[in-house]
């Protein structure tokens, strides 16, 4: 079985919260694709949500079978692009990482959770 693949469209992950991440998921992380996410606020977010997630050259059967788990934006906005963007080529919405400031100084950042987005999704489609 593959190893994890994480797409990080935010700061680098560093090496305590890599390892969460692999106890949290019983996966070893195989591979980090880092994602530069500067927005252009004069061209369409769009466009640059597509170019963005084109970026990770990944295959139309990669995406649709590698264990993939993402490290969102924290600009709103980019981050749904990119989530829809990723649907479409996946079939399903990833997991995600969500990080959260711990008590440190100066402030650093650990891995709070993995949310299951595509099981929030399949629960809400029961509220209809």
């Amino acid at each position: 079985m593959a190893g994890l693949w994480v797409l990080n469209f935010a700061h680098p992950l560093t090496d305590s919260q890599q390892r969460t991440v692999e106890k949290l998921t019983g996966q070893r992380i195989e591979k980090i694709l880092e994602f530069r996410c500067h927005f252009d606020h004069n061209r369409s977010f769009s466009e640059q949500a597509r170019c963005l997630v084109e970026g990770a050259t990944l295959t139309s059967a990669q995406w649709q079978s590698l264990p993939i788990l993402v490290n969102p934006p924290s600009l709103a906005p980019i981050a749904c692009l990119i989530l829809a963007e990723l649907h479409g080529r996946m079939g399903y919405f990833p997991p995600i990482l969500r990080l959260r400031p711990s008590e440190t100084i100066p402030p650093q950042y650990e891995v709070a959770e993995i949310i299951n987005l595509q099981a929030i999704r399949d629960s809400a489609r029961n509220r209809r």
